[in-house]
């Protein structure tokens, strides 16, 4: 007899009453809100642009699941929550999924777990450069007229690997074995690439730029480009890279004697300004000066920002060659906001489990950051296709996970049509119905 048969033990009586529950319901789905996504996903077309870059070796009358249909169907899932490859072995009958693939729920069952190993295993170097190029053609593609200016933010995040993978080391200051991802976004989160969990050196970040800017350049080649990122990112050869191509930049400097010896005076001035009011609470002043490190072929603008409060002095620089604005602004008002680069990594790599790089190869690794980012592009289109001025719009990806896609479904399969039933107290309906009326908005 089939376990799913079987009734649940253990459920308490209800008004006197025994409960009866079995996993025989038919073609129910927890996962209703995927076909949101399946709307996202055809006006993006990120499935059908990442499988163009692999070349698939399969013979073409032995195909049942094609490259782009294997790849909509892990991005389904992993924005649905569902970030392990073994999902697929339950989740390839469920309704809503093959839905998703544009199958009935009564066609063949989705590709399975090994088919998916498979894919993974498939790409080799070139098929991934391709695939980063597609993801900045997909990020152009996504404004409506062409920009006169984007900032891009660059951080990295540790990745702790627990296995054999290529290319780990171990990460001394985390105490671990992993990767160190470098990602970069412009306020809504674009790009990964993997590399060893070592401190990145600027050789290596300078390469990684010049791929990606030449990407952008080939589609805007007159968007005015500036780079935002911490002191591990301000080195000689990205600062030399930027000037020679037009960039601008503005990244943060590690403090040093000779860097301290221009703010001397300010820390003290500003130390006793916070002594004689500590009660207006902490004391912050700014600096302009030029000056340079060694290794580099000039000096530069260097922004100095001094606070005081009850536990002292904390001084920050930051380095750029922006000439407008005033020492405040250009680091409260454009380098202070790269933090919100923290939260995208965030969604990147908690909400949508970006750090399941598990394969042995680095190629299979890689490739499972790109479909993270993928499925990062599918929620970030939900979300975009919500009113600007409505809570939805700055919604968790979890949260919009949560509220709009695990909504259950029961689907009825009739001759000429499908019917889907979604839970009549559902509370948010209104929102299903306005989301369904905007994704046709999404700019492409």
């Amino acid at each position: 007899m089939d376990g799913s048969t079987l009734p649940l033990p253990g459920l308490s009586p209800v008004s006197g009453k025994r409960i009866d529950a079995r996993f025989d319901g038919g073609l129910l789905s927890s996962d209703g809100g995927i076909l949101l996504l399946r709307e996202v996903e055809q006006r993006l077309g990120v499935a059908d642009r990442m499988a163009a870059c692999i070349n698939d070796p399969r013979a073409p009358d032995h195909i049942t699941h094609s490259l782009a249909d294997i790849i909509r169907f892990r991005l389904m899932m992993i924005a649905a929550g569902y970030e392990d490859g073994n999902d697929a072995s339950s989740l390839r009958i469920d309704p809503v999924f093959k839905m998703a693939l544009d199958l009935a729920p009564s066609d063949r069952a989705l590709c399975s777990q090994p088919t998916i190993s498979r894919l993974e295993n498939l790409p080799d170097t070139r098929a991934l450069l391709r695939m980063g190029r597609a993801m900045v053609d997909l990020y152009c593609e996504s404004f409506r007229t062409v920009p006169r200016r984007i900032v891009l933010d660059i951080d990295d995040t540790f990745d702790a690997v627990h296995g054999g993978q290529q290319l780990r080391l171990f990460n001394a200051h985390h105490d671990e074995y992993g990767f160190q991802p470098i990602v970069v976004f412009d306020g809504e989160g674009r790009s990964a690439v993997l590399r060893p969990a070592k401190r990145r050196g600027g050789k290596e970040i300078r390469a990684f730029l010049r791929r990606l800017m030449r990407a952008i350049r080939a589609n805007w080649p007159k968007t005015q480009i500036l780079l935002r990122g911490d002191s591990h990112y301000c080195c000689p050869e990205v600062i030399d890279w930027c000037r020679a191509g037009g960039h601008e930049f503005i990244l943060g400097v590690a403090p040093t004697s000779t860097l301290r010896r221009h703010i001397a005076d300010l820390e003290a001035s500003t130390k006793a300004r916070f002594e004689a009011a500590p009660e207006a609470g902490k004391a912050r002043r700014f600096k302009s000066f030029h000056d340079g490190a060694k290794s580099w072929s000039r000096v530069e603008r260097i922004i100095a920002r001094v606070e005081v409060g009850d536990q002292g002095a904390d001084t920050r620089f930051v380095v750029t060659n922006l000439k407008k604005g005033s020492p405040r602004r250009l680091y409260e008002q454009v380098y202070c906001r790269r933090g919100q680069a923290e939260n995208h990594i965030k969604s990147w790599k908690t909400h949508l489990a970006a750090d399941r790089t598990s394969c042995t190869r680095a190629a299979a690794n890689q490739l499972r950051l790109f479909l993270h980012a993928g499925a990062y592009w599918l929620m970030w289109g939900l979300r975009s296709a919500m009113p600007k001025r409505s809570t939805w719009r700055t919604v968790q990806f979890d949260t919009l996970r949560l509220r709009l896609i695990k909504v259950a479904a029961r689907i009825t399969e009739l001759k000429t049509l499908i019917r889907i039933q979604w839970p009549t107290a559902c509370p948010d309906q209104k929102i299903f119905r306005l989301a369904l009326e905007r994704v046709p908005r999404l700019i492409t």
